[in-house]
């Protein structure tokens, strides 16, 4: 990266920069490859934060099948972390993950779990036939669920045998696509030997054209996870380890202290063959420790969260883009990579944090206001949709992080709390699935590197000319709210 002009002299945030454009040698945004590269399976550079309200098991699959990757929380038990990896290992590649309900839940069990729109749906299926096709009722369309009673129950709603599709008759995502435009189907089963593998919709067709996969050695999904600081890491790491994680992310709001120092060491001794993820940390000061400690990647950013108040609480922090660009220089010599690790508000900001010279992104809030992140679908009193999100910092967090400690010691920790404890995340109605947040990004990087005349990641890094500009500036690029 350079600047398009003198270097400035203080530090800056992503709105403070744009992207120039130079001549390009790059026809179509889909000649660009977006693989990090930076020792994970990945193949677009997007990571879903771990936090409790945005990664749980359905979105980190959901996000691996389209090549992100999902970092489960620390907050999570150990046991329910094995399982939410293992669960995710057994998810489908091919195809998406079906939302199975019982023929006696209702539409309001149903729209608890998806709003009504386009391109999802509910497997209808008794439980005790397990995942035999001969126990699927039929698939009754998100839509469909929008015009129905409440308390209908999903059983009447269907009708026939289910429509479905043989797995070994797929060929190709173009032929699914086919199959499904014959079938005049937006949704089917996918079946393999009489079993229930998957469902396919003509969007999830689409997609499987555009984007790869991360998956493991064996063909499974990529699932990463993350432990704290304290307690037995090495033992932790292990257990992880043997469930299948991936990635390990070494986590604490404070990266560049001897605590992480010395959990960096026990793990990195303790598992081999896994890229360790090890952070917050803003200065290459930082990099070098932890570098030296056993960090494979570091995770900058402290501060720029949408749920995060520690600047205003402490004045602890650093604008965002000026800590990726000093970190991935020092990093890229050390032979490490950075995750950039909070506040991207608009793909222009994505784009920006990987001109400075990050490896991938790491996604919060964003993510959070998504079908597949974890928890319900609620309604306020308009009937909007959307969950709840809150920082990991907040007394919310250290709750449930702490909820086994006596009650005393849990108050201590929760007076010094920080950070956003409850805020609604509003469902956008045009971009509710993760993977709708996905093409939307991915679409705005691509032609960001066409702009730089880069077909990937790392020629991205050397090509990307940034500008400095004022608030004006910024306001500018926005799209006006209302017509002339």
């Amino acid at each position: 990266m350079e600047f398009y002009g003198p270097s400035p002299s203080y530090d800056l945030t992503y709105s403070d920069v744009f992207l120039v454009p130079r001549h390009s040698e790059v026809s179509s945004r889909l000649d660009v490859d977006l693989s990090p590269r930076d020792g994970t399976t990945a193949t677009i550079p997007l990571v879903a934060s771990n936090m409790n309200s945005v990664t749980g098991p359905r979105l980190a699959a959901t996000l691996s099948r389209r090549g992100g990757v999902g970092v489960l929380p620390q907050d999570l038990p150990l046991q329910q972390l094995d399982s939410a990896i293992r669960w995710v290992k057994a998810q489908p590649v091919d195809w998406d993950t079906p939302v199975l309900l019982s023929p006696d839940a209702t539409v309001a069990d149903a729209l608890r779990l998806l709003p009504p729109t386009e391109g999802h749906g509910v497997v209808v299926a008794d439980a005790e036939h397990g995942t035999s096709i001969e126990g699927v009722h039929g698939i009754v369309s998100a839509v469909r669920l929008g015009t129905a009673l409440p308390d209908a129950r999903l059983g009447d709603l269907t009708r026939g045998r289910p429509a479905a599709i043989e797995a070994e008759d797929i060929s190709s995502p173009r032929a699914a696509f086919d199959l499904l435009e014959a079938a005049e189907a937006e949704m089917v089963c996918v079946v393999r030997h009489g079993e229930l593998v998957g469902t396919l919709s003509r969007r999830s067709a689409l997609r499987s054209n555009l984007y790869r996969p991360a998956v493991d050695a064996q063909g499974r999904l990529i699932v990463a996870a993350a432990i704290g600081i304290n307690g037995d890491v090495a033992a932790k790491a292990r257990a992880l380890a043997a469930a299948g994680v991936d990635v390990l992310v070494v986590d604490t709001a404070h990266g560049h202290q001897g605590g992480m120092l010395r959990a960096l060491r026990e793990v990195s001794g303790a598992v081999a063959g896994i890229p360790i993820v090890a952070g917050n940390i803003v200065t290459a000061a930082g990099v070098a420790d932890l570098v030296d400690a056993g960090a494979d990647i570091l995770k900058v950013g402290v501060g720029p969260g949408a749920m995060c108040t520690t600047r205003m609480m402490t004045a602890v922090g650093r604008p965002q883009f000026s800590a990726v660009l000093e970190t991935a220089e020092a990093a890229r010599a050390a032979g490490a990579h950075v995750w950039a690790d909070g506040g991207v508000r608009y793909p222009r900001d994505v784009a920006l944090a990987l001109a400075a010279g990050a490896a991938s992104v790491m996604i919060g809030s964003w993510f959070a206001g998504t079908i597949e992140a974890p928890g319900e679908l609620q309604r306020d009193e308009h009937g909007r949709i959307f969950k709840e999100s809150w920082g990991m910092a907040s007394t919310k967090a250290v709750q449930a992080r702490f909820g086994r400690l006596d009650a005393y010691e849990r108050a201590r920790k929760e007076l010094f709390a920080e950070g956003i404890s409850s805020s609604k995340i509003y469902l956008d109605p045009q971009r509710p699935g993760v993977e709708d947040l996905l093409d939307m990004i991915t679409s705005g990087v691509r032609s960001s590197f066409t702009y730089a005349g880069a077909d990937s990641v790392p020629r991205f890094h050397e090509r990307a000319l940034v500008g400095l500009q004022s608030a004006a500036g910024y306001e500018e690029g926005k799209a006006l709210p209302v017509s002339w």
